[in-house]
């Protein structure tokens, strides 16, 4: 007798857009097309089958042609509304994203959503009290913590190699150039913030959930925001004022699952160049050892191999600090974070179960960055209230 095999129709919007297009439908949902599916634990394979969305018709046309994509709409509520789809996924403007998600949801789909979910807390909340009682499953996009370099800094802190954690430090960022003589890596909408931009808002929600995956609760923000380039170029080529922060330096307050206090700092900038060996690093700091992750690196230090330097500002240092650090195996084989969480979603969708990151999650990811702009703006340390629906 041969296994059943379910086709799961997904609505992909904003698939124009550099994280839509590169990691969710070339990295993810196509390469699971491509290879048929994949295959549940009782056997039955399960198939994706896209449905590409954009308000620019040519370019969804053009994406469906080169990908061999057979379905492709400018009509996002037409879609939504298919009985035939099942999930839909968002990637498009943060401004947007809010709306398109209860309209899926209210129609009965799944949804899988970039973050942030919304822009204010109270939409973010209101998205997740419809979906509970929608009862669909909705899933929002963690990919860092499907990172290798993480994956494997998790299993360091799992094992209790750390012993006490005394603290974690992250850098984030890049040179964004202005886009007057060469062109901007990133979105113009990015540094309006009357368009939804701005590093907090955008990467805040990140560090909540990497901060929760890997030490525990926050409990506590100060931040302070810049905006260290004034004016930038559009894809058009034309000046406009940045109006949104293009760097956010935090401090935050954590408690481990133990009851451990733990201080957590974050540097996050489109205005720095880089000095490190990927674009964010973390590293966590314990009595017993530390340890630092990138998106696939993660390098250790044992209490016992610490080597004990001595301030001397009158010699040069001879030692390489460097070197003194040992590589963590991935001890397993490690794919694409975004197809792993895709994958993980999908299976949740066929067992009707909720999904680990949903969008309770990402509304504590649109509080910590809520109340790090407030923080910026006040000048202030503020502690996190908890979210209840």
């Amino acid at each position: 007798m041969g296994f059943e095999t379910k086709t799961i129709r997904i609505a992909m919007n904003g698939i124009t857009g550099r994280m839509g297009y590169r990691q969710h439908l070339l990295r993810s949902i196509l390469p699971i097309r491509d290879a048929g599916g994949f295959t549940l634990e009782d056997g039955t394979r399960v198939q994706v089958e896209p449905i590409l969305v954009g308000r620019n018709e040519a370019k969804i046309r053009e994406l469906a042609e080169k990908h061999k994509v057979s379905e492709w709409t400018t009509d996002l509520d037409a879609v939504i509304n298919d009985p035939t789809v099942d999930v839909v996924f968002d990637a498009s403007m943060t401004s947007l994203r809010a709306a398109t998600l209860k309209k899926a949801m209210l129609a009965g789909k799944h949804i899988f959503t970039e973050k942030p979910t919304a822009e204010t807390l109270e939409e973010a909340i209101e998205l997740a009290r419809i979906g509970k009682e929608a009862g669909v499953t909705a899933g929002v996009v963690h990919d860092k913590l499907y990172l290798p370099g993480l994956v494997k800094l998790r299993r360091l802190v799992d094992e209790g190699f750390f012993g006490r954690i005394l603290s974690i430090r992250g850098e984030f960022g890049y040179w964004v150039f202005e886009g007057d003589i060469q062109a901007a890596q990133r979105p113009s909408w990015n540094y309006r913030k009357e368009d939804g931009g701005g590093m907090t808002t955008d990467m805040f929600c990140h560090w909540n959930y990497v901060l929760e995956g890997i030490i525990g609760k926050v409990k506590s923000v100060n931040a302070k925001t810049a905006t260290h380039i004034p004016a930038r170029w559009d894809e058009a080529g034309k000046e406009y004022k940045a109006t949104a922060d293009d760097a956010s330096y935090g401090i935050f307050e954590l408690e481990t699952p133990g009851g451990d206090e733990v201080i957590g700092q974050i540097n996050s900038s489109w205005a720095v160049r880089v000095y490190r060996d990927e674009l964010v690093e973390f590293q966590v700091d314990g009595t017993l050892g530390s340890a630092v992750a990138g998106l696939n690196k993660c390098v250790a230090q044992q209490r016992a191999h610490t080597p004990k330097p001595v301030w001397n500002p009158d010699l040069p240092v001879t030692e390489s600090f460097r070197d003194q650090w040992q590589e963590v195996p991935a001890n397993a084989e490690l794919d694409n974070g975004f197809k792993l969480q895709w994958e993980e979603f999908l299976r949740d969708v066929v067992a009707g179960r909720e999904h680990r990151f949903g969008l309770l999650s990402a509304a504590r990811g649109v509080q910590l960055a809520e109340l790090g702009l407030r923080s910026s703006d006040e000048r202030r340390t503020i502690d996190i209230p908890e979210i209840s629906l």
